[in-house]
């Protein structure tokens, strides 16, 4: 009997392998691959094309008023932005704010259309926007829209038709409101490249000008602007991976 359970004990010994080797393995679940998030402090560079459209309204010492025409100028801008997104739990919307400033190179000169022998400067050599955004993001696309106030740094002058000498110069900070939009693509976890295009209504800007025995003796000037700028942005995002929730990680 003894030598029988020995040999009995022994034959399942060695078919368990057997066994074993036809059961059903428990496949690991399928991967799923993180969510990107947009939230956290991010800091980057911006550059592009602007355009100042400044109207010039003439209100002389005698009463009523006249009419100058607007001047545009256009040209490049460089700066940075720095700013600060949070992407809502679980969901696709992102809010933010973010401050930027920019130097600009708008600069045209005009002859006036009232007094031939006098030419107006206009110049714009800074920009600055202060917004908050809301954006929809799908995983590493966001779209967004911007609004808040805006700030411009400029320079108007008046000079001599022919000769070109200077008569009169003044500098000026205007406040004003700014809309926006763009688009941004995330292509590594910090790491974002978008577009973005911005209007800007500035308030009217009152100057009055010494330039005797001329149309602007004594008169009150009003400029009027607005600004349209494009640029190509590219931030940093900081904070681990950018990853809400982290990795997810297969449970066996």
């Amino acid at each position: 009997m003894k030598k029988f359970l020995l040999g009995t004990l022994g034959l399942v010994a060695m078919a368990a392998p057997a066994f074993a080797a036809d059961l059903p393995v428990k496949a690991p679940p399928p991967y799923i691959p993180p969510m990107y998030n947009w939230s956290g402090f991010y800091i980057g560079g911006n550059g592009g094309w602007a355009r100042s459209d400044n109207c010039l309204d003439i209100f002389p010492a005698r009463g009523g008023v006249l009419i100058d025409g607007c001047r545009d100028q256009n040209g490049g801008i460089v700066g940075g932005q720095v700013g600060y997104r949070w992407q809502l739990p679980n969901n696709h919307f992102v809010i933010g704010v973010e401050a930027q400033g920019d130097w600009a190179d708008l600069n045209r000169s005009q002859v006036s259309i009232l007094d031939p022998t006098l030419t107006f400067g206009t110049k714009v050599d800074g920009l600055g926007l202060f917004t908050a955004q809301l954006g929809f993001a799908a995983d590493t696309w966001l779209w967004y829209v911007k609004g808040g106030a805006a700030v411009t740094s400029n320079t108007f002058s008046v000079s001599s038709t022919f000769g070109g000498i200077g008569l009169a110069s003044v500098s000026s900070t205007r406040w004003g409101g700014a809309v926006g939009t763009g688009f941004e693509y995330g292509f590594t976890p910090n790491w974002s490249v978008g577009i973005e295009y911005d209007h800007l209504f500035m308030d009217a800007d009152d100057h009055t000008f010494f330039v005797p025995n001329r149309l602007l003796a004594g008169s009150l000037n009003r400029i009027d602007q607005s600004v349209d700028m494009v640029t190509v942005r590219v931030n940093y995002r900081f904070g681990g991976l950018g990853i809400f929730g982290g990795p997810v990680v297969a449970k066996y």
